[in-house]
């Protein structure tokens, strides 16, 4: 890692008044959690139609097999690791004031990172799609597939957004809103290819914002947006950043 690319980066990042994250499936591979694309990612082991909304009303069960592997058994124990610690320390300070994620591993808010808009939902809540009652997975029999809502007999569907879904309002506008406000955002772990998400960091750039990117491989963000690229693993690099900035 270049030492003095990374303290240009600290110092930009500690005379912000408005910084940002956006985090995308590189910032938990160390945590366990593959990413979908790519050559060793999840869609090269599992077909990809098993996640669009209309197969799944189609076919619940077989959703719902790939489902359960995927999301309850397979990425169900784990851990933030020292990318979404440190995100989560700059917030505390004051420096962080959100993040925008691709992921639904709910890894930042296990970390403590508190304002979290989160573009494609979570798996850690379940909704009825004929009630709307939410569920948390720990009340889900997944033995007995698909599951089924208790008040209504509905089917249940995970509150992450499926291929062919709308991404939730809310998180849309406050991502929108963040990416206008920020005057440095922090990518770390996304290729830019998934969109709309990946329009966040190009609208910050509009609004004058500086682009660091922490990444393994260069994405669609490096040689058009990004001001910093910072090669590297997402936990050794968010840790060299944290202590350039603090040197702690």
């Amino acid at each position: 890692m270049d030492e003095i690319l990374i303290h240009k980066a600290a110092d930009v990042l500690r005379r912000s008044r408005y910084a940002i994250a956006f985090t995308g499936a590189g910032i938990s591979v160390e945590s366990g959690i593959p990413p979908f694309r790519g050559e060793n990612g999840i869609w090269s082991k599992y077909d990809p139609a098993t996640l669009e909304l209309d197969f799944f009303h189609r076919n619940p069960l077989e959703s719902w097999k790939v489902i359960k592997e995927l999301f309850y058994m397979y990425f169900g124990n784990a851990e933030p690791n020292t990318a979404h610690i440190a995100l989560s320390r700059f917030e505390q300070k004051g420096l962080i004031k959100s993040i925008i994620t691709q992921n639904i591993d709910d890894l930042h808010q296990k970390a403590g990172s508190r304002t979290v808009y989160e573009f494609h939902g979570n798996s850690k809540k379940l909704v009825c799609t004929k009630c709307g009652a939410d569920y948390p997975p720990v009340y889900i029999d997944f033995d007995h597939l698909p599951p089924l809502c208790g008040a209504c007999s509905g089917l249940i569907k995970p509150d992450f957004i499926f291929f062919g879904e709308n991404i939730p309002f809310d998180a849309y506008q406050n991502s929108v809103e963040a990416a206008k406000k920020a005057d440095v955002v922090i990518v770390i772990g996304s290729t830019g290819e998934v969109m709309p998400a990946a329009q966040m960091p190009f609208i910050a750039k509009q609004n004058g914002a500086s682009i660091i990117e922490v990444n393994t491989e260069t994405s669609k963000f490096t040689h058009s947006i990004t001001d910093f690229y910072l090669e590297g693993k997402a936990t050794e690099v968010m840790k060299q950043l944290y202590f350039a900035v603090y040197g702690e």
